[in-house]
């Protein structure tokens, strides 16, 4: 009995202690290691020099493109704006506060690229929207010579075309009458006076002919019908209006049967073979714009078609509502294509100087409101911040007028991490451009101080 239980007991301290002691083994093992970690007798990492690069890889500083948050260690995004991180610029020994030094490696993960700053003629595009007008200078208004009554109306509803000569009206006035038969009489004397052997009496009838006829052509009537009324000798009460030029009725101010009184309007006309296009352009726009300059033009009904036109006018003057300029352009219409009240996009082409200026692509400038800064590789790997002048723009091309030369080389990408950096180095950047503005410093003449006893004057006798 006493055996088996020694058996029993002996089984049981077995099982239970061997575990024990491979726990508390490993417990130590666990423990050791720590301690020799925390030493620096072993390394976290793996061996060997990838371990080393690795390491040194992962110290590199990244930064926000859009600086939400300080610079960090390591690869990732910006928690805020969720751009990708990017390795900050190194700065190195020959950095000033004017630069920054970007290492190779740094300037391909920012994407840097630079263009050559060159002198081109430029060409500003102008562009406009119109509406289409009467050529003004080409109107007609037909009105009454006489008071009468219009029998008839040939042109009797607008739009119609008429040619010159044509027959608008025919108009009853009595007066028109007796103005024919006034004619008529002086040319039957005058007729009967060719005998006479008297001149005197001869050229008194002729003039009496003249008069008439005279009278007749400011009453209305053309040289065609006074030839007409002498050669037939017999007067008419009723004479046809006539169309003193071609074009188009665009108004009709009287019906059939209608009395009129002398002077009032009947018809209005207007000669369609050209047509004025009315453009509003801003001042600065408008003061570029000159006198003969070519426009083209796309009418909104009849898209694809091209029409030239000329600057015909340029008003002085700027509307102090609107604070536009108006603009008037010409546009041949022979074949009748354009319309009256329909809208055309212009297009303008101005050169912008003599000769030629100097631009850089519109990327390369950054802006903040009337700052303006780009940067320029001075050196491989230096870019130094510039502060400049702009001119007029051009497409993606804008002018410098004044903060570079030609031929320099400027950052057109990547250029806002360049301005980063500045910003991070406390140097001047687009935030703050005036630390790059050059300091003026004063040299006192000494000669030119007073005494010091005039400063001591001065103090006595300040109150």
């Amino acid at each position: 009995m006493n055996t088996t239980n020694k058996n029993t007991r002996r089984w049981w301290i077995k099982l239970l202690v061997q575990p024990l002691l491979l726990l508390a083994a490993g417990a130590i093992l666990i423990f050791s290691l720590g301690v020799a970690q925390r030493m620096g007798w072993v390394s976290a990492g793996g061996g060997g020099g990838g371990g080393d690069q690795a390491a040194a890889a992962d110290t590199r500083s990244y930064i926000c493109p859009m600086l939400c948050v300080p610079p960090q260690i390591g690869p990732g995004r910006c928690p805020v704006c969720e751009m990708e991180l990017v390795v900050a610029a190194s700065g190195g020994g020959t950095s000033d506060s004017k630069s920054v030094n970007v290492d190779p490696a740094a300037r391909r993960v920012a994407n840097i690229h630079t263009v050559t700053a060159k002198s081109i003629p430029l060409v500003r595009t102008i562009r406009a929207i119109g509406e289409l007008h009467y050529d003004e200078s080409s109107l007609k208004t037909i009105s009454a010579y006489v008071d009468g009554r219009l029998d008839r109306l040939f042109a009797d509803f607008t739009g119609v075309v008429v040619e010159q000569g044509d027959h608008l009206a025919l108009v009853y006035s009595p007066r028109l009458y007796s103005g024919q038969v006034e004619l008529l009489l002086a040319k039957k004397a005058y007729d009967a006076s060719l005998a006479s052997s008297l001149q005197r009496v001869v050229d008194s009838n002729r003039d009496m002919v003249e008069s008439a006829r005279q009278r007749l052509i400011e009453l209305g009537m053309t040289v065609e019908q006074i030839d007409e009324l002498e050669r037939v000798g017999e007067a008419n009460s009723r004479m046809h209006l006539c169309a003193p030029i071609g074009g188009t009725v665009i108004k009709k101010y009287a019906t059939e049967g209608q009395y009129v009184k002398e002077g009032e309007a009947i018809y209005e006309l207007a000669n369609l073979s050209t047509v004025w296009l009315m453009l509003e352009l801003f001042p600065e726009d408008a003061a570029t714009i000159r006198y003969g300059q070519q426009v083209a033009a796309e009418v909104q009904s009849l898209p694809g078609q091209k029409f030239t036109g000329r600057v015909d006018f340029v008003d002085p003057m700027v509307d102090p509502t609107k604070r536009t300029v108006g603009i008037r352009v010409v546009i041949s219409n022979d074949e009748g294509l354009l319309r009256v009240g329909d809208y055309a996009k212009a297009t303008i082409e101005v050169l912008l100087a003599d000769g030629k200026s100097l631009v850089v692509p519109r990327n390369a400038v950054l802006m903040a409101g009337d700052d303006s800064v780009l940067y320029v590789e001075t050196e491989p790997g230096r870019f130094e911040i510039r502060n400049v002048t702009l001119g007029a723009r051009s497409g993606d091309q804008i002018v410098v007028l004044q903060g570079i030369e030609e031929g320099e080389q400027v950052a057109v990408s990547g250029n806002f991490l360049i301005d980063s950096q500045m910003q991070l180095s406390g140097n001047p950047s687009l935030i703050d451009p005036t630390k790059a503005q050059p300091r003026v410093e004063f040299e006192m003449d000494e000669e030119s101080l007073p005494p010091i006893g005039e400063f001591q004057l001065m103090e006595e006798v300040k109150p």
